[in-house]
C-alpha cells in the first residue's frame, strides 16, 4: 500500500508499484495508515449542521476536514489540520503529500531553522503543483467541452450531454483546503499556516495560570498584512474587506481552488490582479525551543473556532477553549476523548444559543466541520476518573446560569456524584440491599460541584449538597404559570439516563426520582 501510494504521487518507480499491487488487497486505504501515530495527541471531529425551526440539526454535506498526526524518525514529530470546501478531495491530497515531502528523510536532526522552514515552503509549493497536475486532463476537458455550449444549441440534446459532463467535471476539480501544520524537530515548534485555522499554544506556569499564546493570524478578508499584499498587486483592498470573501471563502491563501488560481481574472473582485492573487504560499513561525515547556498545542479547524465564536463572541475565545481542555485534561484518561469532549461541547453551545433565541441566536443557524488536534507538551492526564465521593459515579447535569450581578455570558457544569450501589457505614464499604432508586434515610447524599466559566474571567468554585445554586435566583426567578407550576429549569435527563445504565436495566427510577 505504501508503495502504491507513493507511486502514484511520483516517489516509486512503475515497476516497484506492480509487486506492490500483487499483495494489496484494501485498495481504499491510504499508505499513511502504515505510519506510526503519535500517543501523545488526540482528535476530536463534529460534521456540519444546519439548524431548523424546531432546533433539530442536519448534515449538510459530507464531511470536508481532515488531519494528520505521525511519528516520523529522528525525533520528528507532524500533525495537521485541513479545512476542506466544495468536497474533501484537496484536504485528504493535501494530508498524504504533506506527510510524503516531510516524513520520508526530508528532515533530519542536523537541520538549521531555516533548513526547516526552506523545506516547509518547499513542501507546501510541491503539494500546490502535484495537486493541479492530477486534476489537469479534467481542466483540459472541461475547457474543450465549453467550446460547444453556443448560444443557439442550449436545448439541442447533445448540448444537454455537454452540459451534464461539465457538471461531473465541475465536481471534480472544484474545491480547496486551508491548512494548519505543527512541526516538531529537536524539541522545537515550527507552525506552518495557509489561510483561516487556528494554532494556540498554552503553557502552564507552576501556579497553575495558563498563559495563552496564538501562534500567526488567519489569512482573511480583515487581515491588515493580506489586505496591504493583494492592494500591492492592484487590487481594491477596501472593497474586499467590505466583500468579506473571495470566491465564496474568507480565505486569502488556500491550497487548491483552480478558479481563484488561474481563472481569478474572471472574478470581477480579482479581475485587476497584476498576479495571481490568492496563494498557497505558508507563513512559517519557528522554531521555538520546548525545553522545559509543560502545556499543550491546539490545531483547529475553521469550523471550531468559528462556532464557539458565534455563540459567545470573540473576545474571549481562545481563552475559553484553553480552559475546556485544561478541564478535560483534569478529567480523561484519554486525549482522544478530551478532544472530542471538547467538540462536544463547542457543539452544544453552539446549539444551546440558537434554541434560546438570544441576541446571537442569528449567527448560530449552522456550523461546518468541525477538527480539534491536541499535543500535551509535558502536560499530565488524570490518572482515573476520580470522584469526590468514594465509589461514586459523576453525573452531568445543564444548568443555565447568568449572574445578576454581570452582563457577561457564563457557563456553567454541575456534576452531582451519586454514591455507587456499595454505600458506606462506619467507614466499610457494604453491599447494599436497598430497592434501586429507592431513597433511604442515612444513605449517602449526592454532592455538587460547580465549575463556571466566564468569558471575561475564568473562575471556580465549589458547593456541597447545601442546594443554594437552586434556591437563590435573585431577579432571575422563574415565575409560575397559569396553574400555579415553575417551570423546570435543570435538565437532568442525562443524569437519569447515566444513572439508570449503572443500577439496572436503565429504566426510569422510581419512588418520584426520576421521570414518570
Amino acid at each position: 500500500m505504501l508503495l502504491l501510494q507513493l507511486q502514484c504521487l511520483g516517489y516509486v518507480p512503475d515497476h516497484l508499484c506492480e509487486l506492490a499491487k500483487l499483495g494489496s488487497h484494501k485498495l481504499h486505504q491510504s499508505w499513511t495508515d502504515d505510519l506510526p501515530l503519535c500517543q501523545m495527541c488526540g482528535v476530536g471531529t463534529a460534521p456540519n449542521c444546519v439548524y431548523g425551526p424546531d432546533g433539530k440539526g442536519t448534515q449538510s454535506h459530507p464531511n470536508e476536514d481532515g488531519h494528520l498526526r505521525f511519528r516520523g524518525d529522528d525525533g520528528c514529530f507532524l500533525y495537521g489540520v485541513f479545512n476542506g470546501y466544495d468536497g474533501s478531495r484537496v484536504a485528504n491530497f493535501a494530508s498524504q503529500c504533506l506527510t510524503a515531502e516531510l516524513l520520508l528523510g526530508q528532515l533530519n536532526s542536523g537541520h538549521t531553522d531555516n533548513d526547516v522552514r526552506r523545506i516547509l515552503t518547499q513542501a507546501f509549493d510541491v503539494v500546490e503543483k502535484s495537486y493541479f497536475e492530477t486534476i489537469d486532463d479534467a481542466l483540459a476537458e472541461k475547457a474543450n467541452l465549453s467550446n460547444y455550449l453556443l448560444p443557439h444549441n442550449e436545448l439541442s440534446p447533445q448540448s444537454q450531454k455537454v452540459m451534464e459532463r461539465l457538471k461531473e467535471l465541475e465536481q471534480e476539480v472544484s474545491g480547496g483546503a486551508t491548512v494548519a501544520v505543527a512541526l516538531i524537530l529537536n524539541n522545537k515548534l515550527y507552525i506552518a499556516n495557509v489561510g483561516t485555522n487556528r494554532v494556540l499554544l498554552c503553557k502552564s506556569s507552576s501556579d497553575g495560570q495558563n498563559q495563552v499564546l496564538q501562534i500567526g493570524r488567519p489569512h482573511s478578508t480583515d487581515n491588515e498584512d493580506e489586505l496591504q499584499r493583494l492592494a500591492a498587486l492592484g487590487l481594491d483592498s477596501a472593497r474586499i474587506r467590505q466583500a468579506g470573501q473571495i470566491a465564496g471563502q474568507s480565505s486569502t491563501r488556500r491550497l487548491g481552488d483552480y478558479r481563484v488560481k488561474f481563472n481569478y481574472n474572471e472574478i470581477d473582485l480579482l479581475s485587476a490582479a497584476k498576479s495571481k492573487p490568492v496563494v498557497a504560499e505558508p507563513e512559517i513561525h519557528g522554531g521555538q525551543s520546548l525545553e522545559g515547556v509543560t502545556g499543550f498545542l491546539l490545531l483547529m479547524s475553521e469550523g471550531l473556532i468559528n462556532a464557539l465564536e458565534s455563540a459567545h463572541g470573540p473576545e474571549q475565545a481562545n481563552q475559553e477553549i484553553v480552559a475546556m481542555v485544561a478541564a478535560e485534561l483534569a478529567q480523561q484518561t484519554s486525549l482522544e476523548a478530551v478532544a472530542q469532549s471538547v467538540v462536544d461541547r463547542v457543539k452544544r453551545l453552539h446549539h444551546d444559543v440558537f434554541v434560546s433565541g438570544r441576541q446571537r441566536a442569528t449567527y448560530c443557524s449552522r456550523h461546518e466541520d468541525m477538527t480539534l488536534l491536541i499535543r500535551t507538551l509535558n502536560y499530565p492526564l488524570a490518572d482515573a476518573a476520580l470522584t469526590p465521593t468514594q465509589g461514586g459515579r459523576v453525573c452531568p447535569v445543564s444548568v443555565p446560569y447568568l449572574n445578576s450581578q454581570s452582563t457577561s455570558k457564563t457557563s456553567v457544569t454541575l456534576s452531582l456524584v451519586m454514591p455507587s450501589q456499595s454505600t458506606l457505614t462506619n467507614g466499610t464499604n457494604t453491599a447494599s440491599t436497598l430497592e434501586e432508586g429507592t431513597p433511604t434515610p442515612g444513605s449517602q447524599s449526592p454532592t455538587a460541584t460547580l465549575q463556571s466559566t466566564n468569558t471575561q474571567t475564568q473562575s471556580s468554585s465549589s458547593s456541597s449538597g447545601d442546594g443554594s445554586l437552586f434556591r437563590q435566583r435573585g431577579s432571575q426567578a422563574a415565575q409560575p404559570d397559569e396553574t400555579g407550576r415553575v417551570p423546570p429549569y435543570v435538565d437532568f435527563s442525562q443524569f437519569y439516563r447515566l444513572w439508570g445504565s449503572d443500577h439496572g436495566d436503565g429504566q426510569s427510577m422510581q419512588g418520584g426520582l426520576g421521570p414518570q
